[in-house]
């Protein structure tokens, strides 16, 4: 199979200026604020995005180390495999968040709920749509017994470069 390469469309604007400390998930992040600068070039691709309460950030963790298939989240002392988790160490360093959609200044969106760390590379941003995103869930897996610590999970930086 041949290479996948992508390109940055922006860049991310956060309080948070190293991954120790940030929440470790949006709705976590209740209220943080930061925005999302789009370059210039890709300005026009935000039209009419401004009619979505929030959006679906796709970001690449440039701090993130690959450390391998199994990895210990930060709500359970035990491994699980990557795939099991949203731990930022992945085979390929790709996250994503859903954040509030405050407003649209030509190619700055301000947003909030932000969980991202300044100068964190986007990729893609699309409309969240319930009717497309929120499903009723059976199980939750290993979280099912974590999930209760989820606002009090920060990232204590186990997975930097």
């Amino acid at each position: 199979m041949e290479e996948i390469r992508y390109s940055p469309i922006g860049v991310i604007h956060s309080p948070f200026k190293e991954p120790k400390g940030v929440p470790i998930q949006p709705t976590a992040a209740k209220g943080v604020k930061g925005s999302v600068e789009v370059f210039e070039e890709y300005t026009e691709g935000l039209k009419d995005l401004e009619e979505f309460s929030h959006i679906i950030l796709i970001y690449h963790f440039h701090l993130s180390k690959f450390s391998g298939l199994s990895v210990k989240p930060y709500m359970d002392e035990n491994p699980h495999g990557v795939f099991a988790t949203r731990a930022p160490s992945r085979p390929n360093s790709i996250g994503l968040s859903i954040i509030r959609l405050e407003k649209i200044e030509e190619n700055f969106l301000f947003v909030e709920d932000i969980d991202i760390v300044e100068g964190t590379p986007v990729l893609d941003i699309k409309p969240f749509v319930p009717k497309f995103d929120i499903r009723d869930v059976d199980k939750i897996g290993w979280l099912d017994k974590n999930i209760q610590k989820l606002n009090n999970s920060k990232d204590d930086g186990r997975f930097l470069k």
